[in-house]
């Protein structure tokens, strides 16, 4: 056997290949074991050279099937991910205004510079995606005012210089990834807000609010437009560093003492 596919793996590898495409998680699990075993530089009959190809990148993980860059991200991000929500006292029913003004300005003083930064970017024709309409900031800046702050004394918080590194797409996909993704948490705050602190999103708490009913919709638009722009591997190794990147620096902005958990970007 050395180094080569026997023919049961041959048929076993054709027989994944093709579920892999549509979707089927299981097959690509099969399908990677499998190719470990690849050729070693042996001749391959010329009818096989696409499973050789797919054997190759399967092998050496240089190419993951789109479909599954939401999976990675999950898991990738995860202890980040969940050491910045442990740290977050905005569910506490002893959160008082003060305190939740005191993170609205914080927030502010990432998103402000983030946002600005993203914007500025060249790459959103090339994906098909409307930023525009997604912004944070100016939410932030409603609450802010809501809870009484002034717009100088808002331009004059401070702000985050330690940003996610925003260069390429992929360093944009993962960043939305996190940003995006926090309007969904935001619908359990706001609700936690109107119980404990009497705001609403028209009174407070427009940032958590995120898109109101659109918040679903809105989060699958942005899972479909990642999907659709993740195919080479350089790009979703990006997507994976930039939404840890995002975590931490996020992380470390708000709480400058704490030290996020480290995370692989498999």
């Amino acid at each position: 056997m050395g180094n080569g596919l026997n023919d049961s793996r041959k048929r076993a590898l054709q027989g994944c290949v093709s579920e892999i495409y549509k979707g089927n998680e299981t097959a690509y699990s099969v399908a990677a074991p499998i190719a470990k075993c690849r050729t070693g530089g042996a001749a391959w009959p010329e009818s096989h050279g696409t499973w050789a190809s797919i054997c190759a990148s399967l092998h050496s993980f240089q190419v993951w099937p789109q479909h599954m860059i939401l999976k990675r991200l999950k898991e990738a991000t995860h202890s980040r991910h969940t050491a910045l929500e442990s740290q977050l006292p905005l569910l506490e029913t002893s959160l008082s205004r003060a305190r939740y003004l005191h993170f609205l300005q914080l927030f502010w003083g990432y998103y402000a510079p983030l946002e600005a930064q993203l914007q500025a970017l060249p790459h959103w024709d090339a994906l098909a995606f409307d930023y525009a309409g997604r912004h944070k900031t100016r939410q932030l800046v409603q609450d802010l005012c809501a809870l009484g702050e002034s717009p100088e004394a808002i331009e004059a918080l401070a702000r985050c210089q330690q940003l996610p590194t925003l260069t390429r797409p992929g360093h944009l996909l993962g960043c939305l990834y996190v940003i995006e993704g926090a309007t969904l948490g935001g619908q359990i705050i706001t609700r936690h807000l109107e119980a404990n602190l009497g705001l609403t999103p028209l009174a407070g708490a427009a940032f958590f609010g995120g898109y109101g009913a659109r918040t679903g919709s809105q989060w699958k638009a942005y899972c479909a437009m990642l999907q659709a722009n993740a195919g080479e591997s350089s790009c979703q190794d990006d997507i994976l560093v930039s939404a840890n990147q995002t975590f931490e620096t996020l992380g470390q902005w708000l709480f400058p003492t704490h030290l996020t958990p480290q995370s692989s970007t498999a």
